[in-house]
Order: structure tokens, then C-alpha cells, then sequence
């Protein structure tokens, strides 16, 4: 955004800063109900709108969960989908029923047994989890930093290394859905997007701007991305195309808020990309999006996507305009810096006994 424009909507971000104070105060003071649940609620929010890398942080949450023995679910608003109301995901759902991160997860824990519900009030969401499905230990909230109608039992912040919260504002002249003070209910803050290599000077210098506005003794942490092997899409099995080039004329597909990383990724690893579909984050893909994607592709370039983006490209209703297509997925993964991760081990709830 322009600076002088920025500038002009500071009012505006003033009166909407002031509001959502003001309804912060009352569930801090006890006037507004914040409910709680007999397990453990962890939440993975931001204060920043879009991209900041919940949703492979929701997994690695959750991988480290089962991992340590407990039952987890996972909870979600299910933005972008085309129901209302608390609903549990199952294998006749989808990206339009559920939402595509819901639908992500849904697909890759389904054989794990972890439940995952979509609520736009999580309160009534993790009633139904609780009640359809006793065995959880532990509920997994996606996106729920701003929602203070529940009360987890560890908040955990995200921000990321290039836009931090602490250099930006609230909307409309910024992009914070309230003001950096937020960032005091933060039980731990990870820096999200970072360069594996980011120095340890570098990382002070971060955490010392964080702790400006986060509670005394909350731990900073960093964490990167992994990329792993491209895989193909369910269609790219069945059409004989050739196996994916290692690197070449590439065509990128997207409709996530913050494509850049995995742009940086491929042109890294040798792609060239020659033509790049972006969309908004949560985009619903059309039978048009598809043809223009066709009319700049060649055959043997292959179109890249991201994991979140193939939960929509999958819609039944796009199998005509995906034939012949090799559309592959560059599935992402969280590696924290140092010693991050032993660190968030230690915040998370322990597992219950075996038999209890």
C-alpha cells in the first residue's frame, strides 16, 4: 500500500484499534464469556490477515501430538465453504463443504484417526468433537487468536520474518486484525518463513522488537520451510505423462496469500518459470482459470501448485479441464532453528497415562 494512502486510513485504523480494545478489555475483565473444555485447546493464530504459515504449523502440531501418544482433533472456522453451522469432516466431504485446509488436513490425518470439524463459533465446534468423538485429549485450533470465545490452554503467535506484526498496522492501513498489543496473550511466538541460515544476531534482533509487546519470559522462536519431492496430482497418474523434469520451463498455479516463498523454491531448484496464475487465498478455481492455464502451458513443462490449492483443483466438477494436465504439488513442512522445537515440546500437554 502507498505510504500517503496508508497515511490517510490511520484514522480509520485508530477507531477500528479502539473497538477491538475495547472487546478485548471485556473478555479480560471478565464481561464477555470465555469458555473452556475439559482437554487442553491449542491454538495457532496470527494478528497479521493471511499467510503466515498456520497450516504447516497446524500439522507439525499435530504429527508431534500423535507422536507423543495423545488423540488429537483439529478445529477450524472452514473459511470459503459452502455450509454453515459445526459440521465434522468425513470422506464425503470437500474443499467446498469443509473448507481447503480443513479439507487438507482431513486427507492427510484421516487414516490417523484425527478428527477435524469446522465451526464459525469454535465453541459449538468443540462440542461436537467432544461429543462425537470422546477419545480426543487434545483440540487443535486453526486460526483462533482473534476468537475469545474459547479460552486455549497454550496460544501460539505466528509472524513472519519479512511482514512481522511490529512493523505493520491495523487495518485498513495495515494488515493486523488488531493492534500489536495483541501479541501480550501469546503464550509463545514463532517467526515464521525464516532463512535456515538466519544468524543468531539476527534472531536477537527479532525477538528483542517482539518482546516490546509480548508478555515477559515468553519464548521467541524461529522456524523454516521444507520443501520435499513434488507429487502428483490424483489425474497426473492415469494420463502417461512423462516424469516431472528435475528443472527446466516450469508453470506455477496458485491461490494462497503468499506464493513468493515457493516461487523462490522452484527457481532455487532450477524452474524457470515461465507463466504464474495467482490468485487471492482461498480462490475457488474455475473451468476458465484452468484454460488459461492450459493456453500457456507446453507439453513437458510442468505446473506446479500447493497442497492447499489441490484440495480445490480436485473439485469434481474442474476433471475435464485437469485431463492431461501434470499438475504436482510441492508439499511444505516446518523445521524450527536451534533448538525451537524441544522448546515447543516442552509447552505442549502432556499425553494421559495408556488406560486412562
Amino acid at each position: 500500500m502507498p505510504a500517503v494512502l496508508a497515511f490517510l486510513l490511520l484514522p480509520f485504523s485508530w477507531l477500528y484499534a479502539a473497538v477491538l480494545a475495547m472487546r478485548n478489555w471485556l473478555y479480560d475483565a471478565g464481561w464477555k464469556r470465555t469458555e473452556t473444555f475439559a482437554v487442553p485447546l491449542l491454538n495457532v493464530g496470527n494478528l497479521r490477515v493471511g499467510g503466515t504459515g498456520k497450516t504447516p504449523h497446524v500439522i507439525w502440531l499435530v504429527e508431534e501430538l500423535l507422536r507423543q501418544g495423545h488423540r488429537p482433533a483439529i478445529l477450524s472456522r472452514g473459511y470459503g465453504r459452502q455450509t454453515k453451522g459445526p459440521r465434522l469432516a468425513g470422506p464425503a466431504d470437500s474443499a467446498a463443504t469443509v473448507g481447503d485446509e480443513p479439507w487438507q488436513y482431513f486427507e492427510q490425518f484421516a487414516a490417523r484417526n484425527v478428527a477435524v470439524a469446522v465451526a464459525e463459533e469454535r465453541r459449538l465446534g468443540a462440542q461436537l468433537l467432544l461429543r462425537e468423538h470422546p477419545e480426543t485429549t487434545v483440540i487443535v485450533l486453526d486460526d483462533a487468536y482473534q476468537h475469545r470465545a474459547v479460552r486455549p490452554t497454550l496460544n501460539i503467535l505466528l509472524t513472519e520474518l519479512a511482514r512481522p506484526f511490529y512493523e505493520d498496522y491495523v487495518l485498513p492501513a495495515g494488515r493486523l486484525r488488531e493492534s500489536r498489543a495483541g501479541a501480550a496473550r501469546a503464550d509463545v511466538v514463532i517467526v515464521t518463513k525464516c532463512p535456515p541460515s538466519l544468524s543468531q544476531a539476527d534472531q536477537q534482533a527479532v525477538a528483542e522488537h517482539i518482546r516490546r509487546y509480548s508478555r515477559p519470559g515468553v519464548p521467541v522462536l524461529f522456524s523454516a520451510y521444507q520443501y520435499t519431492a513434488p507429487q502428483a496430482l490424483e489425474d497426473v497418474t492415469t494420463t502417461n505423462l512423462p516424469i516431472i523434469p528435475t528443472a527446466g520451463p516450469a508453470v506455477l498455479l496458485t491461490g494462497i496469500a503468499q506464493p513468493g516463498p515457493l516461487r523462490d523454491e522452484l527457481e532455487k531448484q532450477g524452474y524457470k518459470i515461465q507463466y504464474h496464475t495467482r490468485f487471492p487465498d482461498h480462490h475457488a478455481f474455475t473451468l476458465s482459470d484452468l484454460a488459461a492455464v492450459r493456453a500457456h502451458w507446453q507439453l513437458g513443462w510442468p505446473i506446479f501448485t500447493t497442497e492447499k490449492d489441490a484440495t480445490r483443483l480436485l473439485a469434481p466438477e474442474l476433471r475435464d479441464a485437469r485431463a492431461g494436465l501434470p499438475l504436482y504439488t510441492i508439499p511444505v513442512r516446518v523445521a524450527f532453528l536451534g533448538d525451537g522445537s524441544a522448546v515447543l515440546r516442552q509447552l505442549l500437554p502432556p499425553a494421559p497415562a495408556a488406560g486412562a
